[in-house]
């Protein structure tokens, strides 16, 4: 063994690398992507790292390995869940040989996300065994002991870390190379009865996995890392799990060895018979939890079922908030006022939470407030270019634009203002169709990404073709995955093991579907760019036009614009309708940012007099 300090996602893929794991596959979305990165930099020989096109394929690779008896991986994000849902709800009765743990990373707040789901209620939905980590050690050792409940059980098992586990850092002890386990996978065995899923194989499975749940329950009793503290001389606890279990730890400070704790690291199956024992001891219990009341409801449960005289608080009773994510501060209110309820220790606390949000109200007051810095395409980005070429192109006409998933979710923002819809990957396509069939006078767009076309957009294009409608798909491709950090993806060349390979070509996909116009133009072409998204738009059928161009990110210039500020008549034509950051104004006239600025042109291109020109060989000049 030996200390390495990590990230709470580098944590879980180290630990999946001492499991032994075979294949880990998944698709990029955070706050999960780093663990399938992690793996890949340090994989053993006998390991296969893939990003797959979406989590339903995805999951549907990992099962076909844990068939063979390989033990696999398969991470996403919250959303990317409901993707995966597909193979996932049949693979539970189907089952598998080999360890399966789904990664599955949620995201309260929301801070990079359309949802708050819960991955805790997801498992009890869909009967998957569910382990809940709390810090990065801790994720580290679980994720192993993961692998080997699922195999014993032959289930697919969720890993639930939340984002303040997979980003928070600490060191941690990890195994040396010669530690790890080594999983030789016996293959395939075929067996009709085992792998296919029929309604009578299913009706007897679904009796099976109700048996082995209630099992799990009893045996998660006993699981070490469901902790119930010693009895206390009060009779009032607070049961957590998670990242809620070191904010309350945090928030009780020495008061913790006063107070009956239950952390619960296996939400589903739920450990009845140690809640019992934990339940019997008490009066009142504060369940501190994000995101669905998961903990509150089953101990409200149990209380009843075993008629204990205990009452549960938490979301349900407004003593946790009810959405969000939870802080220390937050924990630490939430604990007092609960507390308070009780008439236990009612002036310390009372006092204590005073006298440091008074501390905290005073450092704030001697602080400048912050900046205030919304979200913002980066400067030179493609998608403002591309954006703001049809929006020229469409002025004046009925138009409805359907956005997506992904960095280009912020052409939403003033003064592009060109997002009506966004609501998950790939749906901007069947929006459209369907405000078209709706409104057949309407201009339809649908905009989505390079990667998210080949994850999500494909059906939607189909349908299109097939069900006759009239609009123009905007492809913008930046040759990347760019919002979640610059994965591959089929489009680009290479893979995640370091394989090249023949690019898989949008417009031959296009074509072959059946459009007949598809033509690709660069976005800072710009009044060329016009001009063909008029003609494009205006012919019938569905047609694409593809915006090609690389995110700036991984070929950012040196190149940086250049105002004339004799000529600038401060105007600020450019600011007011592009709104690149690298472009402030000062005394009236524009300037460049010069260490934002990439140089793309667009600016340049827009100016009425011509007064911003290519500055390469003045950089520093305003």
């Amino acid at each position: 063994m030996h200390k390495e300090f990590r990230m709470g996602n580098e944590a879980i893929a180290l630990g999946a690398i001492a499991a032994g794991v075979n294949l880990i596959s998944g698709y990029p979305g955070t706050p999960s992507t780093e663990v399938l990165e992690t793996v890949a930099k340090n994989r053993t020989n006998d390991c296969y790292v893939e990003w797959s096109i979406n989590e339903k394929v995805a999951m549907e690779v990992a099962a076909g390995a844990a068939y063979s008896g390989a033990r696999v991986m398969v991470t996403m994000k919250q959303v990317g869940l409901n993707v995966a849902s597909d193979p996932l709800m049949s693979l539970e009765y189907v089952g598998v040989k080999g360890g399966m743990v789904i990664l599955v990373a949620d995201d309260p707040g929301p801070i990079s996300s359309q949802t708050e789901q819960d991955t805790r209620t997801f498992a009890a939905f869909s009967k998957v065994p569910c382990f809940d980590p709390t810090s990065a050690q801790e994720a580290y050792e679980m994720v192993q002991e993961a692998f080997e409940y699922s195999e014993k059980y032959k289930t697919p098992v969720f890993l639930r870390p939340t984002t303040r586990v997979c980003h928070g850092y600490a060191t941690i002890e990890v195994k040396d190379a010669a530690e790890y386990k080594k999983n030789e996978s016996e293959g395939f065995v075929k067996d009709s009865k085992r792998w296919v899923i029929f309604p009578k194989l299913s009706f007897q499975a679904h009796r099976n996995i109700e048996k082995r749940n209630v099992e799990l329950g009893d045996v998660f009793s006993e699981y070490d890392r469901n902790v119930v503290s010693r009895k206390t001389e009060t009779r009032f606890g607070i049961a957590t799990g998670g990242i809620n279990y070191t904010y309350t730890m945090e928030a009780l400070g020495t008061d913790a060895e006063k107070i009956a704790i239950f952390k619960v690291a296996t939400p589903f199956p739920f450990p009845e018979r140690k809640a019992v024992e934990y339940l019997e001891q008490l009066d009142a219990v504060l369940c501190v939890e994000e995101l669905d009341p998961v903990i509150e409801r089953a101990l409200t449960y149990i209380a009843g079922k075993y008629h204990l005289p205990v009452k549960i608080y938490g979301k349900l009773t407004d003593h946790v908030a009810a959405s969000g994510e939870n802080t220390i501060d937050s924990v630490k209110d939430s604990i007092t006022q609960f507390l308070l309820d009780q008439g236990i220790a009612a002036d310390r606390y009372k006092a204590l939470t005073a006298g440091e949000k008074n501390n905290q109200s005073e450092e704030l007051a001697e602080m400048p407030e912050l900046p205030v810095r919304p979200p913002v395409l980066c400067a030179g980005c493609p998608h403002r270019a591309s954006f703001y070429d049809v929006k020229c192109a469409m002025k004046g006409k009925k138009t409805i634009f359907c956005g997506d998933i992904g960095c280009y979710t912020l052409g939403n923002a003033m003064p592009l203002d060109m997002v009506d819809t966004c609501l998950c990957m790939g749906a901007g396509l069947g929006i459209a169709q369907g405000v078209y069939h709706i409104e057949p006078d309407t201009t339809c767009f649908a905009f989505v990404g390079d990667s998210t076309f080949f994850a999500s957009a494909i059906p939607g294009v189909v349908n299109a073709v097939y069900n006759q409608a009239d609009m123009t798909l905007i492809v913008l491709d930046n040759s990347t995955t760019a919002m979640t950090g610059h994965q591959p993806h089929p489009g680009t060349g290479h893979t995640m093991m370091g394989d090249i390979v023949n690019k898989i070509d949008i417009v031959g996909i296009l074509k072959g579907i059946g459009l007949k116009t598809v033509e690709t133009i660069n976005p800072f072409e710009h009044e060329a760019a016009v001009q063909t998204v008029a003609r494009v738009a205006a012919e019938p059928g569905v047609k694409a036009i593809i915006f090609k161009s690389p995110c700036i990110a991984i070929t950012k210039s040196s190149r940086c614009m250049h105002i004339d500020t004799d000529a600038c008549i401060g105007c600020q034509k450019c600011i007011r309708e592009i709104g690149c950051p690298a472009l402030y104004t000062f005394e009236g006239k524009v300037c460049i940012d010069e260490s934002l600025c990439t140089g793309c042109t667009l600016c340049s291109q827009l100016c009425p007099v011509h007064a911003i020109g290519d500055g390469q060989e003045e950089r520093g000049q305003a």
